[in-house]
C-alpha cells in the first residue's frame, strides 16, 4: 500500500459515515467493515488502516 492512495469518506444509504482506500492502479484495497454515526469514529478507525490525513 501506497502513500498514494485514495481514501475517500462518505455516508452510506443508511446515513453512516464509512470510507474506502483505494490504490493508484484503481483497486479497492481496504475499506470500513462498518458504519458510524460520527465521522470522527469513521476517519479513527480509518487510522488505524493507514490513513494518515
Amino acid at each position: 500500500m501506497s502513500q498514494e492512495d485514495k481514501w475517500e469518506f462518505y455516508k452510506d444509504n443508511r446515513g453512516d459515515w464509512r470510507w474506502t482506500r483505494t490504490a493508484v492502479n484503481g483497486r479497492i484495497v481496504g475499506a470500513s467493515t462498518q458504519g458510524y454515526s460520527n465521522k470522527s469514529d469513521c476517519v479513527d478507525n480509518a487510522r488505524r488502516s493507514g490513513y494518515t490525513g
